[in-house]
């Protein structure tokens, strides 16, 4: 584990009236950051490698209100030291050479993560895991507005957490999804803090595997005995933070019984509460029983009452560009599963359907090792592979590889001559499922512009 000291609790006595703050990264977690630091009359200054143009109409109204910009290739050349705080975004590493050599100056280092946790009147339920973190927050959500909470969703969706704190009181409650990135340097943790399935992911910005459990286990480290944790008892690095924390456990699970919510005989069980029956969830896919599992024991800890829970849980349709359906025609379904830009989650989804599948998978290249993806088509429903994007060529050597049978289409354009080829290989009883398991920047701006193509696609056929 990373033993470096993390220095940065504010004083909040005073405020930051005629401070030097140097915010990092103008993404929307930055904007949030400056619009907050304005109404606190600081004197801003923001860094980051994009250019005026690229920032585009943000550049323009920060910059009539004051704000000074360090932006371009060398945007960090200038330095941190001379700021009495410095903001971290979440793209921006907490051990970067010049926010550790401005802390040794007595700079403060923070993010809008810790200020909300220090500023927050309401009690907080923070979830994390390498996967289905926004499922499992919004599902939560869900149930605690159907309970008539006061409640409220923020973080990486759902609203900007600065932005929300002139709304809340101590009766609020706020759902906050959390990245790695965002609890690095956390020291403080949720009342109810919910640990999903975690696995090596992000090497490529964490130092090593020790720092980014780290990382993660910080949204557990910092609570006290009156708190909740929720584990997820079929993974043993879940429930490894269990011994981290002073705060009650609780476990789900999809394969035994838990103190917390289960499923047994595909039904969902919670304490002793038969909630109902999986097959008659709207979500599809085992994985998605753990994110149930979970958001109905956060929200029975919430003191939601059973009936709210079961009417939510059994009518939440899911996020979109997640396992998203988008359409039935002629007895085809039309699948958007964008978000998928891993080899994993891409095997989730085809493990959730059983019906004969044409899948559209590809995309750029994120260093993924596809073998299991390949083996798990080969094996599956899969009929029909569609392939796409620069990852071509591996996602076929991966599948033939694994022995899959079935008809293989090359790069056959852009997304509305990808989706009528897809349905032209279709039959009554048909899926279609959009699941890259790559990132989208060869052929799309984003995940979202990849699944807004692929939904506009399907509605115009």
């Amino acid at each position: 584990m990373n033993s470096r000291p993390l220095r940065g609790k504010i004083d909040f006595v005073t405020n930051f009236k005629d401070k030097k703050v140097a915010v990092l990264g103008l993404g929307l977690e930055g904007e949030d950051v400056c619009r907050f630091l304005l109404q606190q009359k600081a004197k801003i200054t923001v860094f980051d490698q994009k250019t005026a143009s690229e920032l585009g109409k943000i550049y323009q109204e920060l910059k009539k209100k004051g704000v000074q910009f360090s932006l371009g290739k060398n945007y960090l050349q200038p330095g941190l030291t001379s700021f009495d705080f410095v903001f971290r975004s979440p793209g921006f590493h907490r051990f970067l050479s010049q926010i550790i050599q401005a802390e040794k100056k007595g700079v403060v280092i923070t993010s809008a993560t810790k200020l909300f946790f220090d500023l927050c009147p309401g009690k907080i339920i923070g979830v994390t895991g390498t996967k289905g973190k926004g499922t499992t927050a919004t599902l939560i959500y869900e149930i605690l507005k159907k309970a008539k909470k006061k409640i409220f969703l923020a973080g990486n969706i759902g609203e900007s957490m600065l932005n929300l704190l002139p709304k809340l009181n101590k009766d609020s409650w706020v759902v906050l999804e959390l990245s790695s990135f965002q609890l690095m340097d956390l020291d403080k943790s949720p009342q109810i803090a919910v640990v999903l399935f975690i696995t090596s992911e992000h090497l490529d910005y964490h130092q090593d595997r020790d720092e980014y459990l780290q990382a993660k286990s910080n949204i557990v480290r910092h609570q006290k005995r009156k708190d909740y944790s929720i584990f997820n008892a079929d993974d043993p690095i879940s429930t490894s933070f269990a011994k981290l924390t002073s705060a009650q456990a609780f476990y789900f699970s999809r394969s035994k019984k838990v103190n917390g919510a289960y499923v047994k005989n595909k039904q969902i069980i919670l304490g002793k509460e038969i909630l109902g029956q999986t097959k008659d969830l709207k979500l599809r896919g085992e994985h998605n029983w753990d994110n149930v599992c979970a958001a109905v024991t956060a929200g029975f800890l919430a003191e939601a009452k059973i009936d709210s829970i079961k009417k939510v849980v059994f009518s939440f349709p899911g996020l979109e560009h997640r396992l998203e359906l988008v359409r039935v025609k002629n007895k085809v379904s039309f699948y958007n599963d964008s978000f998928s830009t891993t080899p994993e989650t891409a095997i989730a989804a085809i493990k959730a359907f059983h019906e004969p599948l044409i899948l559209i998978a590809g995309g750029s290249e994120k260093g993924s090792d596809y073998s299991q993806l390949g083996q798990e088509i080969a094996k599956s429903s899969v009929k029909t592979l569609i392939l796409i994007g620069k990852t071509v060529e591996q996602l076929r050597k991966v599948v033939n590889q694994a022995g899959f049978k079935g008809e293989i289409v090359f790069r056959p354009g852009e997304m509305k001559k990808i989706v009528e080829v897809a349905w032209k290989k279709s039959k009554p009883g048909d899926v279609i499922l959009l699941s890259p398991a790559c990132a989208s920047f060869d052929m799309f701006k984003n995940y979202k512009d990849r699944g807004h193509q692929y939904k506009k696609s399907v509605a115009n056929l």
